[in-house]
């Protein structure tokens, strides 16, 4: 009897001890599963908040190099600025600039150049007297100086100027061109030539060339060439 109380004991200390262990393995279980979901929220808001702090500086740093570039391709606007003002700069600096022939520099000659005798025309020659390169491009002005002390304007020829640049001893020419009047009934008496080279405003006067067939018309019916060089 003593020995089945005994065991009775034994038994009911076992199933104790046995529902002990059952009670302490859930709590474990849910401490363990508690610190495995604090853990995964830890890690979910580690995660969020590293990619966010990661969009920031990928943002930040996208931004700061959209601005760097942005500055980089003003920089090279200026650069390219200065590129054109170099290139202007260059047409200056490489030598002095080439101004319009000085009417004091230069010498000038007409003389009757009628290839028959029915066309007139006159070649009136400029020759640079000067110590500098000079432009004399472009249209000359020429009136016509009558017996009656009267001047009349030349009419400008269908032609396009075409650049003249003389150096130091260079010759331009323009020339005159008319119908010849051989009637002997010619409204136009010339006596001299008032030239006045291209962008220029001091005029020159000339005798009217000797031997030149008189004017058919007026000195309106004169036309003018643009200069043009010799050589």
């Amino acid at each position: 009897m003593k020995h089945t109380r005994i065991a009775a004991f034994a038994a009911l200390g076992l199933a104790a001890s046995l529902s002990l262990t059952a009670c302490n393995g859930d709590d474990s279980g849910a401490d363990a599963s508690s610190q495995g979901a604090a853990t995964s929220n830890s890690s979910s808001s580690s995660s969020s908040s590293g990619g966010s702090g990661s969009g920031k500086a990928d943002g930040g740093s996208k931004t700061g190099g959209g601005s760097e570039a942005g500055q980089g391709t003003s920089g090279s606007g200026q650069d390219s600025k200065g590129g054109a003002d170099a290139t202007n700069g260059g047409g200056t600096s490489g030598g002095a600039k080439v101004t319009s022939c000085k009417t004091k520099d230069l010498a000038v000659d007409a003389q009757d150049a009628a290839p028959d005798e029915e066309t007139g025309r006159i070649d009136i020659t400029m020759v640079n007297r000067g110590s500098t390169t000079c432009s004399a491009t472009g249209f000359p002005g020429v009136d016509i100086k009558d017996a009656d002390g009267t001047s009349s304007s030349t009419r400008r020829g269908q032609a396009q100027p075409r650049v003249t640049t003389l150096k130091p001893g260079d010759a331009a020419v323009f020339n005159l061109a008319y119908d010849i009047d051989g009637s002997g009934e010619s409204m136009a008496s010339p006596t001299h030539l008032l030239v006045t080279p291209p962008n220029e405003t001091h005029t020159v006067t000339l005798k009217w060339p000797a031997g030149a067939g008189a004017i058919k018309g007026i000195a309106a019916d004169v036309q003018v060439y643009p200069t043009h060089t010799t050589k």
